[in-house]
């Protein structure tokens, strides 16, 4: 099968684009094509895969997708295979691309399973992406490296824990995934381990349901920023920069409640592929 393909990252979260605008190229895009797709040693690689695909094409395909008025849908799965409502990261690169094609104006409404997103360039290689409202709920814990920690339960259309650490260290390898309270989150979750830099600046690693540790997370830098505001009795609107270790992420949480990412997105290599298993 040959089809083309882009590769892009947001702060080195990195993806395998797929343009397939009618879904004839894909089709259901299996979780095995996705995730031989993504390793790093016998794919491509990536932390996961972007479909481009118009929504109505891909309604046809999965009725389950959420009914839109955006164009473009991102479909976005993870380094497994498995499906994700939404990726902050991801969805930055993915309007990128349909901009700079001439497939979209700038600003941009983009469809996903957490609910329609608005992202703009901004002129200066980064782009702003809203993010809906947080869900904010109770705590539970997160185990790693031998050690437990509070985590705050804030969903950002997925799920995230974010714990504060003294040191980014303390986390551990990451090699394995954090242990969860499934009860929480029977569906897995990405745990977020967070130190404070200084007032408004905060320093993160995260640890992503079916892709593993990656150098940056949108939503969970999100998430974290929220968690962090609650923590400092912040009024809104505030904005804190998030450091991760592929760079830099500004986040905004609006006084109506609306999030704000900001950061760069890259496109760095595209071409045809015959894909050969």
């Amino acid at each position: 099968m040959a089809f083309p393909w882009l590769k892009g990252h947001g702060t080195e979260n990195d993806f395998v684009l797929l343009p397939d605008a009618d879904g004839s190229l894909h089709g259901a895009l299996e979780p095995e094509f996705v995730a031989a797709l993504c390793h790093r040693r016998r794919g491509i690689g990536a932390d996961g895969v972007l479909r481009v695909i118009r929504a109505n094409s891909l309604r046809a395909i999965d009725a389950s997708i959420p009914v839109t008025d955006a164009e473009w849908f991102m479909d976005y799965r993870n380094a497994d295979g498995s499906t994700s409502e939404m990726c902050g990261n991801g969805i930055r690169v993915f309007a990128r691309y349909l901009i700079e094609a001439g497939l979209a104006d700038n600003p941009i409404t983009i469809g996903t399973r957490a609910g329609d997103r608005v992202v703009a360039a901004n002129g200066d290689g980064t782009y702003s992406a809203t993010m809906g409202s947080a869900d904010i709920r109770g705590t539970s814990k997160v185990r790693a490296n031998g050690r437990a920690w509070e985590a705050q339960d804030i969903r950002m259309g997925n799920p995230h824990a974010v714990a504060f650490v003294e040191d980014l260290a303390d986390a551990g390898s990451l090699t394995e995934a954090p242990e969860h309270d499934p009860e929480v989150y029977p569906e897995g979750v990405n745990v977020e381990f967070v130190v404070r830099q200084a007032a408004g600046h905060l320093a993160m690693r995260v640890h992503e349901r079916g892709s593993g540790e990656t150098r940056s997370c949108g939503t969970g830098a999100c998430a974290a920023a929220v968690a962090a505001m609650i923590a400092d009795g912040a009024e809104r609107p505030d904005s804190y920069v998030v450091e991760v270790p592929g760079g830099t992420l500004g986040v905004t949480w609006q006084a109506d409640g609306e999030l704000v990412l900001s950061g760069p997105a890259e496109i760095v290599a595209s071409g045809e592929l015959e894909w050969l298993n």
